[in-house]
């Protein structure tokens, strides 16, 4: 079973599940279904060395057909953990899973110990239902995967389910970060701290200069 993969990321196809194509070496490509979240931090690093913690399954089409082997990264192998853990939930399956997470484990991870269910429904394909679900099933489960976004004083850090900056400077500095190895989420909160000081006509280079030296 492969649990590891370092290969040259050759590609990210976009669509309901992002693909990852890798090249371990020449002649050989893999290609393995990755979430939402780590398609927007991988984008940068096209044509560069990376490192997926996989999880290998087996995929049924339909009743009575044959299982086609998929293979899933994820950039950590926290990560994967919380994707084994979010799919025990009842009625979420792997694909579901992989379509819903748009935000980082460690974001989920504090709406649902919040008991947040008005924020996990703004997850692709996560209704009130499932999301009730969720904060039942797996408060006191992923306490571990919550990290740095549960914050003293507050119960979630700001921006972090808002969609990050779409276009100009402030997009370019968030995807600059994420090329230094930051979260999308991460990156997006440091750069809307920073405009707040700067204003919103900070040029990407000195966003990006204010994050490092702290704001």
């Amino acid at each position: 079973m492969i649990t590891r993969l370092t290969a040259t990321l050759e590609s990210i196809t976009r669509g309901s599940i992002p693909t990852a194509t890798l090249v371990p070496m020449p002649g050989i490509a893999i290609e393995a279904l990755i979430p939402a979240y780590l398609a927007d931090a991988l984008e940068p690093k096209i044509n560069t060395q990376i490192t997926l913690h996989t999880k290998a399954l087996l995929e049924a089409q339909g009743q009575g057909t044959s299982f086609i082997p998929r293979l899933i990264g994820f950039g950590s192998a926290d990560e994967r953990a919380f994707f084994e853990t979010f799919t025990s939930v009842k009625g979420v399956g792997t694909r579901k899973a992989l379509r819903a997470l748009t935000e980082q484990p460690s974001t989920i991870a504090a709406l649902i110990i919040a008991k947040d269910a008005k924020g996990l429904t703004k997850l692709p394909e996560i209704g009130k239902r499932t999301a009730e679900t969720m904060i039942a099933e797996l408060t006191g489960k992923i306490e571990k995967f919550a990290g740095d976004a549960i914050m003293a004083g507050s119960s979630m850090p700001a921006s972090t389910i808002e969609p990050a900056f779409a276009s100009g400077p402030a997009a370019e500095a968030v995807y600059a970060l994420m090329s230094l190895g930051e979260s999308r989420p991460e990156a997006a909160r440091k750069v809307e701290i920073v405009l707040g000081r700067l204003g919103q006509d900070a040029d990407t280079d000195t966003i990006v200069q204010a994050v490092f030296a702290g704001g």
